[in-house]
């Protein structure tokens, strides 16, 4: 019997205003209609009618210097999905653990495409900050939440990324070719977490872990980033098995039954990277213990 072709249902009014939609996303300043023109490459008459619609409907605002913005049904919309997001309600209890242990800068992400977004965020008490924001995309390439996610891609998932990939040199750390890249991810795989030492923005530094989902796969991952001032690369490497410790807690949270839950139980702890028994034991059930 031969097999009838799968149905397609692409509106292209819609696929384009979607598009022209998520440029806005990566463009805090606000877009002109002409730089949405150009961006886009939709005809003018196009964009000004998505523009009108999206604007009416609340999607976007317009200055009164032409410049438009992410309006208040994208922040309604985003602010919901965030808060269906089970790895976000599951994960927060070890996030804020992390958070008051370490009294530093506390990110869990989500891969999108080429980019890693924040979802949730938790900032230091000091008042040297991070700046940082929860939707804010960073590259895969240069960051360490971002090289935990493409390290534990399938291979043939990993290749076809890599293709897509353009590496820039940000910083005068920052990872720029293909060939070093892969093989800075086989070291992350084989130690389970990785770094960001001023790779993605210049007195930055980071360490991240993969979250695995019940399926076995690592579609998230969180960090723990501060200024280099404060965080001397032996402190970030102590911390590294804290941050791993957290992961593997939140994947069981998601169903996660894998080989490198029992592996971290049996590897040894250094006091200094568990977290204390009395944070908010009675508040949380999920402490490290």
């Amino acid at each position: 019997m031969p097999v009838s072709p799968k149905r397609t249902y692409n509106i292209t009014s819609v696929q384009r205003c979607l598009r022209l939609l998520s440029l806005f996303s990566e463009a805090p300043g606000g877009l002109s209609a002409t730089e949405v023109t150009k961006l886009s490459g939709l005809p003018v008459s196009t964009v000004h009618r998505f523009l009108v619609n999206l604007q009416e409907a609340r999607f976007l605002d317009c200055s009164a210097k032409g410049k438009y913005h992410l309006g208040m049904a994208c922040f309604s919309i985003g602010h919901a999905a965030l808060g269906q997001l089970d790895i976000r309600r599951l994960s927060l209890p070890y996030l804020q653990a992390l958070n008051q242990h370490t009294r530093e800068t506390i990110h869990l992400t989500v891969r999108q495409g080429q980019t890693a977004v924040y979802v949730e965020k938790l900032d230091s008490p000091e008042h040297l900050r991070i700046f940082s924001r929860i939707g804010a995309l960073v590259p895969l390439y240069c960051t360490a939440v971002g090289k935990v996610l493409l390290a534990y891609m399938p291979q043939a998932e990993l290749e076809t990324i890599l293709l897509q990939i353009e590496p820039r040199r940000l910083t005068a750390n920052t990872i720029a070719s293909r060939q070093e890249l892969e093989q800075h991810l086989h070291r992350v795989r084989k130690a389970g977490h990785a770094f960001d030492l001023e790779e993605h923005e210049p007195h930055i530094r980071c360490v991240a872990a993969p979250i695995w989902d019940h399926t076995g796969a690592v579609n998230a991952s969180l960090s723990l980033t501060a200024p280099a001032v404060r965080m001397a690369v032996p402190r970030l490497r102590q911390l590294a098995p804290l941050i791993q410790e957290a992961g593997l807690r939140i994947s069981r949270e998601l169903g996660y039954q894998g080989s490198e839950v029992a592996s971290a139980r049996s590897a040894p702890e250094r006091s200094s990277n568990r977290l204390p028994g009395p944070i908010q034991r009675a508040a949380m059930a999920a402490t490290f213990r």
